[in-house]
């Protein structure tokens, strides 16, 4: 009818007026945002470490850091996708327990590289120095630049008390003792073993965790039988 009246705010008052539309749009995907992100904060899931992931080393947390510093998460990422061809290949899909401790999260999302969630202990320390000093002599086919000047350059004396100290500030329970004698796990070392010591820490917790699990679930059959 001629004289009805329409409602003030509806489809098509926001169809005409493309400020309104874009204010409703960005109220909608904040809302939306919030109710996703929100709970994660108070899931134990999310907040707590999942079974063997531990806070990093001195030497470490001095690797991760010289780690992107060098830009490898620029090509690896550190993220088992839940599908069956990354976890038969890396292992069981990654959870976000094991990544409490990192600050920031490292988890990628291009793979010029492989994933490296579950490197460590697949290699020995020597293979991982022969690879980050020329890629190619064990890997023929790979396009990853060389990084010689990480066994030149000592990493004895660097900053590591105040990082951690920064860190537990972000809830990583590092201890006075820790701290105090974070230096010493410096002394004599080298970028190059620093960042071999991070490699070699990655998804070992969990791989030994999901072990001992296994384990014991044999034994208990074992038991019942």
């Amino acid at each position: 009818m001629a004289n009805e009246k329409k409602p003030f705010f509806s489809h098509e008052t926001l169809e005409k007026n493309i400020g309104l539309l874009i204010i409703a749009s960005i109220v909608v995907v904040m809302f939306a945002g919030l109710v996703q992100i929100v709970p994660l904060f108070f899931q134990h899931s999310t907040t707590e470490p999942a079974p063997g992931v531990k806070p990093y080393q001195p030497l470490e947390l001095i690797g991760r850091d010289l780690y992107i510093r060098e830009g490898c998460v620029g090509c690896h990422s550190q993220q088992v996708r839940m599908l069956r061809a990354e976890v038969q290949r890396y292992g069981p899909y990654s959870v976000a327990g094991e990544s409490v401790f990192d600050h920031p999260f490292l988890w990628g999302s291009k793979r010029t590289g492989p994933d490296l969630a579950r490197i460590g202990g697949r290699y020995s320390d020597e293979w991982h120095r022969i690879h980050l000093r020329n890629p190619r002599d064990v890997v023929p086919e790979s396009n990853m630049p060389n990084y010689p000047w990480l066994a030149k350059n000592t990493v004895q004396g660097l900053n590591v008390q105040e990082r951690m100290v920064a860190l537990r500030k972000l809830g990583v329970p590092y201890t006075d003792e820790q701290i105090e004698q974070a230096p010493e796990a410096l002394v004599g070392k080298t970028e190059e073993d620093a960042v071999v010591a991070y490699l070699q820490s990655l998804g070992v917790g969990v791989r030994n965790a999901a072990m001992q699990r296994q384990a014991a679930i044999a034994n208990d059959k074992k038991a019942e039988n």
